[in-house]
């Protein structure tokens, strides 16, 4: 059964049909109900062991194929190698497992919403029980600070006033009543109250429709449970690659073993170890320490953009995203209800500044106003600052916002009285309050009543227009009392029908003075709202954030589709979006209900418009966000509500508010904002395409190597053995695991390239590993690579009398040609390192000696290549010999003319 039903049923068809009465259930029928029912509770689908989730982090595809390397390494003779390659793989996994145990909490904070006790009539008498053991049936009381337990439609109320954010997303107070009213919105039945939301004022006595999984909370949860966390584009694409390389690694080990057999007839197991170090060679071992150093990094530089990221790969997702869904309130907007206009018979007002902080004054024609000479706007200021039960806490730094005791709404009116400078305080004094006829969703009005100095009453109403127009006689105008009439009334719609089209949201504000003695409490709505002196409305709005604008333009320029997911009317919808530039006016606004009625095929094609959504359910935000993904869309959505949790799982990158969210959005979310602010999603954006370039740089750095280490080799083959190895298989693998991965570290680290939000998202069809990347990193760095050292090792033998003696296999004059080859190639990934920190623009530009890490690790591998050809220890273990003054300053030459020679080609990439 659906809430309709449930809020249009009488109440004894509601005891006939949960076997209740009036007086609640007895003990016996209660305990039958848990059997039947099971307890109320949000129970926890099972899901993977910690010891399954530990074992996933050390089984990815690159983790394997590091496992087999160290088992390879170690039959090949090389077991501190097979050692060290085993160590990177341990410290990845148990930083991914961490990272993984960390973000699975979102059940366990929807059980933590749930309230402890339910006050509840069992055997006819009201008793504490435990609120896990209340059943459809129960009768139970709530009041003020009570969170409640369950679904219920109400039985009994006193000016109860709901909390519903938890479910809803949107702040305002929603106002229970015992009739059926349907207002917009899932949650918007006035007679039914909702588990996990809270009772800000009032009290009420209900009876539970619904508990446990069956609540409207327990549904939610259930969709957090069953959507399966998505693969990140960065996992699969790594998978991929590491298919790509151990095919790449395992086609060239096979080559040379056979080559080796044939061309140089080595005996096979010497062949097969010699295929063995290839294959390890050719392993970019560095490539997980790479893109977690790099993703580490960009999490930290998101930190201090407010936008802190628990899980690593969420990282470079953001930099995938093609369309984000987003909330408005607080997200879009600053969350700050500010009156930015007042009308009344007499006179239209501007008031300026935004926010809950007296920053702005009421204008008529630019020109500040002075209350006395205005008496019908001192009217409407006068009940906006007395009709009201808020208060506005100034902030106590300018760090710290306001804070609001009480709704945005009433708060906006406190900050326009503020700004008409009057003093509220001393305005109470002088007519103080008696009594409220609080605020109510069938009648969308408030009232208080005042005491005058000379003993008269005035009541004082706020509310929805129309529900003021039809209780109003009379108008003020221009400070005199007459006869509202019909000229009247349609200049009044006029202006709230262009209110409404600017997006405002209006209230109304009407009076009237009783000579009558009642007793303060006989004030009902009958004799207090009726013959009401009509004196004006208060536009406002919730303004956009400042940094908006720019937010938005930039997510455009950089090809991201904005799609604002609210809660809010279409009419406050549109109004914001075209406003901040998120669409244009042709934009098609689709409702709540609308999209009920919709097919996937219908859905669909307005998803590839112009569009967004007022009005929405928790289900259809992740209708919505399904579909999109279902479209080939890479899907950001945002929120802060329970509603939002299955919606933020879903998501490949869901993002939580950190200020207004509940801890069930934040635990569902990859991405929590510390200041709840979109332009703080695009600045991660930023950096989540950072980080996928900078894994292309580390590729393009490792991989232009691989030449220069294989082509001593192919010599060594082609030429039957006659020209000896001019890298030994430990001096191939003291590149790949030496002096090659602090540098490469150091580009994972790279800060974002100048024009990367000038371009589109990736193509979801492309990959890490390109052709273009191929054909630089084998065909122009790698072959510039290979003539360096290929020329530095017959640069040596040509100093001890080649060609006219044979090259030698052995003896120190072998292993010093071998360590020409060696230093070669390093001081050649010098200049690599620095040449591949841009694509285009020139390293000069962004500071040649700019990124610290890379300056460290070419420090750092300099001083490796020393130690390795001056300690003995190491010089026996690697083959290598002490190089003169000559070889050095051959060397230091290498870096400058390659990078160059790569600037040169830069400008002309960037020219054409």
């Amino acid at each position: 059964m659906d809430d309709k039903d449930f809020s249009e049923k009488t109440l004894d068809q509601l005891y006939q049909q949960l076997g209740s009465s009036k007086n609640g259930l007895s003990q016996n029928q209660a305990n039958e109900k848990i059997k039947k029912f099971g307890e109320n509770i949000i129970t926890r689908a099972r899901g993977e062991s910690q010891f399954k989730l530990f074992l996933k982090s050390f089984t990815s595809m690159m983790a394997i194929l590091l496992w087999v390397s160290g088992v390879i390494a170690i039959f090949a003779g090389m077991a501190e190698l097979g050692i060290a390659i085993w160590a990177v793989n341990v410290i990845n996994g148990l930083f991914s497992f961490w990272q993984e145990f960390a973000a699975k909490k979102a059940t366990d904070s929807l059980m933590k919403l749930l309230p402890t006790y339910a006050n509840v009539y069992r055997d006819h008498k009201l008793t504490k029980i435990v609120a896990t053991e209340l059943v459809p049936g129960d009768i139970f009381s709530i009041q003020a600070g009570n969170s409640i337990s369950a679904d219920a439609r109400l039985i009994e109320t006193d000016e109860l006033q709901v909390d519903e954010s938890a479910l809803t997303g949107e702040s305002m107070l929603v106002s229970k009543s015992l009739d059926y009213s349907k207002g917009q919105g899932k949650f918007a039945y006035g007679n039914l109250i909702y588990a996990g939301t809270t009772v800000s004022t009032g009290t009420g006595l209900a009876i539970a429709l619904n508990t446990g999984m069956q609540t409207e909370f327990g549904q939610i949860a259930k969709l957090t449970q069953t959507s399966k966390q998505v693969d990140s584009p960065l996992q699969i694409e790594l998978n991929r690659l590491t298919r790509q390389l151990s095919m790449i690694a395992i086609s060239i080990g096979v080559v040379f073993f056979f080559s080796a057999i044939f061309f140089v007839k080595n005996p096979i197991a010497k062949s097969f170890i010699f295929a063995l170090g290839m294959i390890v060679a050719f392993i970019p071992e560095g490539l997980l320490p790479t893109v977690t150093l790099s993703l580490a990094q960009a999490v930290q530089r998101m930190a201090h953009k407010n936008a802190l990221v628990k899980n690593l790969n969420s990282v470079e997702t953001l930099g995938e995203t093609t369309v984000i869904a987003t909330d408005k309130t607080g997200t879009l907007t600053q969350n700050q209800m500010t009156i930015n206009h007042v009308w009344t018979k007499d006179s239209e007002y501007e008031v300026s500044g935004e926010g809950y902080v007296n920053n702005g004054e009421i204008r008529e024609k630019n020109k500040p106003v002075s209350l006395d000479q205005h008496p019908s706007l001192k009217q409407l200021v006068t009940i906006a600052a007395l009709d009201n039960d808020t208060q506005v806490q100034a902030p106590k730094s300018l760090k710290d916002l306001p804070k609001i005791l009480g709704t945005p709404t009433e708060a906006a009116l406190v900050i326009l009285s503020e700004k008409s400078a009057i003093d509220r305080a001393a305005l109470g004094k002088q007519f103080p309050r008696i009594h409220e006829v609080p605020f109510d969703s069938r009648r969308q009005r408030m009232s208080t009543i005042h005491q005058t100095a000379d003993g008269q009453r005035i009541i004082m109403t706020k509310g929805a227009l129309d529900f003021v127009l039809k209780v109003a006689d009379n108008i003020l105008d221009n400070g005199r009392v007459r006869p509202i009439t019909d000229h009247d009334k349609q200049d009044i719609l006029a202006a709230n029908r262009k209110y409404a089209s600017d997006g405002l949201r209006s209230l109304a504000f009407a009076y009237r003075k009783d000579d009558s003695q009642l007793d303060p409490k006989a004030y009902k709505v009958d004799n207090t709202e009726q013959h009401l002196t009509f004196v004006g409305l208060a536009a406002m709005s919730d303004p956009p954030r400042p940094e908006i604008y720019e937010a938005v333009r930039k997510a455009h320029s950089a090809g991201i589709k904005i799609i604002m997911v609210t809660g809010d009317s279409e009419l406050t919808a549109q109004s914001i979006a075209i406003k901040i530039g998120l669409v244009s006016k042709k934009a098609r606004v689709v409702t709540g209900e609308e999209l009920d009625k919709m097919s996937t095929d219908q859905l669909k094609s307005a998803l590839a418009g112009e569009v967004l959504f007022a009005r929405v359910a928790p289900e259809q935000k992740y209708q919505i966000v399904t579909t999109l993904q279902s479209l080939g869309h890479i899907v950001a959505s945002t929120g802060d509500g329970v509603n939002d949790a299955p919606a933020l799982k879903q998501a490949n990158i869901g993002v939580a508010m950190g200020v207004t969210g509940t801890d069930v959005a934040k635990d569902a979310a990859d991405m929590i904002l510390t200041d709840d602010n979109f332009a703080s999603i695009v600045a991660a954006i930023e950096e989540g395409r950072a980080v996928y370039s900078n894994i292309q740089k580390f590729l393009l750095y490792i991989l232009n190597s691989n030449l220069p280490e294989a082509i001593p080799s192919v010599l060594f083959l082609l030429s039957g053995g006659a020209i000896p190895l001019s890298l030994t298989v430990m001096q191939i693998l003291t590149v790949d695991l030496g002096t090659d991965m602090l540098p490469a570290l150091g580009l994972g680290a790279e800060k974002i390239e100048v024009g990367v939000m000038e371009q589109p998202p990736r193509d979801r069809k492309a990959h890490l590993l390109t052709k273009n990347l191929l054909i630089k990193a084998f065909g122009w760095y790698g072959l510039w690579g290979s003539i360096i050292s290929t020329a530095g090792y017959f640069f040596i033998n040509w100093t001890f009398g080649w060609p006219g003696q044979a090259l030698v296999s052995s003896g120190l004059r072998y292993r010093e040609a071998t360590t020409m080859t060696l230093a070669s190639i390093i001081f050649f990934q010098i200049a690599a390192a620095i040449n591949a920190r841009t694509e285009k623009t020139s390293v000069f530009k962004i500071g040649i000696f700019s990124n610290h890490h890379i300056d460290f690790g070419i420090f750092f591998e300099i001083i490796l290549l020393v130690v390795l050809m001056y300690v003995p220890l190491f010089q026996n273990l690697f083959e290598t010999a002490p190089l003169g003054g000559i070889e050095w300053l051959i060397l230091a030459c290498v870096p400058l003319p390659m990078i160059l020679l790569e600037e040169a080609r830069k400008a002309w990439v960037r020219k054409h």
